[in-house]
């Protein structure tokens, strides 16, 4: 067993299908098949069962798929240390952040950071901050860039902080909200949690909602053609819109706010990589929260 067979286990289990499997690992189903028939056979167990939608793997193949996953994490570090024997700053940077930062803010600070650092390789992944988050507790990224107030026991420095908003295309009153068609996003459980706490600390009845899009674009785009309002947090809102928005508060008169944070090992900041990165981040929005003094 080796790299080549950890790589497909791991592709299988991504995948939950033989085909799509061998297409992302550009191989012809009929050899990943075979590949994996040998393997079964050097451990005299079955490792994946085929079901009308696709494969899982059974209790043995469980066993070795977490081996595998195991023994990839350890090729790719000791990789990356073997690169940064060499004193240059290069290597693969492995981020993985929440899908709205790098739709975002993302690009601008990946097109900076590569432009002084050419010699770095990024390996980017993003999704929900609850699913970067357990991927970075597995040792899947060196740097996580996750909203909300995730759980995190190691090295952990706030990024920046927004305000909710109300938003609508016309002024609306505040009063009115339980009456008028809501837009809802699908968004982190943290998020959508601290919303659902702030509507009943307010109001006395369920809100409105009319509408459930999948993304804050569409959401955006909802409002901006007055289909109903919104709750969307700053980063979401643009100038140009010309969109009502109003900053929302709890009962207490604190603001309702969401945090953007930076998590990582200490110990991946001895590869030079991820220590400049991590520095970098930290210089660029230090700068920003200067300029908007």
């Amino acid at each position: 067993m080796d790299n080549k067979d950890w790589l497909m286990l791991r592709t299988i289990s991504e995948e939950k299908n033989i085909t799509k499997a061998a297409e992302r690992l550009y191989i012809s189903q009929p050899a990943l098949s075979y590949r994996l028939k040998n393997l079964e056979k050097e451990f005299g167990a079955k490792i994946v069962l085929r079901n009308t939608t696709g494969v899982v793997f059974t209790h043995q193949g469980e066993y070795l798929l977490n081996y595998a996953l195991k023994m990839l994490t350890q090729l790719t570090s000791a990789k990356e240390h073997i690169q940064n024997m060499e004193n240059k700053i290069q290597g693969t940077l492995r981020i993985g952040t929440s899908a709205i930062f790098a739709h975002y803010e993302l690009p601008e600070i990946l097109k900076g950071f590569l432009e002084s650092y050419p010699d770095v390789d990024i390996s980017l992944k993003t999704g929900l901050s609850s699913r970067i988050n357990k991927m970075l507790q597995k040792d899947e990224f060196a740097v996580a860039i996750l909203r909300g107030d995730p759980f995190w026991p190691e090295e952990k420095h706030m990024l920046q902080e927004e305000h909710i908003c109300l938003t609508s295309r016309n002024v609306i009153k505040f009063h009115d909200l339980p009456h008028l068609p809501r837009i809802n996003y699908g968004t982190d459980s943290s998020l959508r949690e601290m919303l659902e706490n702030w509507w009943l600390e307010i109001f006395p009845c369920p809100p409105n909602i009319t509408m459930e899009v999948d993304s804050m674009d569409t959401c955006r785009q909802m409002v901006l053609h007055g289909l109903g309002w919104a709750i969307l947090p700053f980063i979401g809102l643009k100038e140009h819109d010309s969109l009502y928005t109003q900053e929302l508060h709890w009962r207490d008169g604190t603001p309702v706010l969401r945090r953007t944070w930076m998590l990582y090992r200490n110990s991946s900041l001895e590869l030079s990589a991820v220590h400049a990165f991590v520095n970098y981040i930290k210089t660029y929005y230090d700068r920003k929260k200067s300029a908007e003094l």
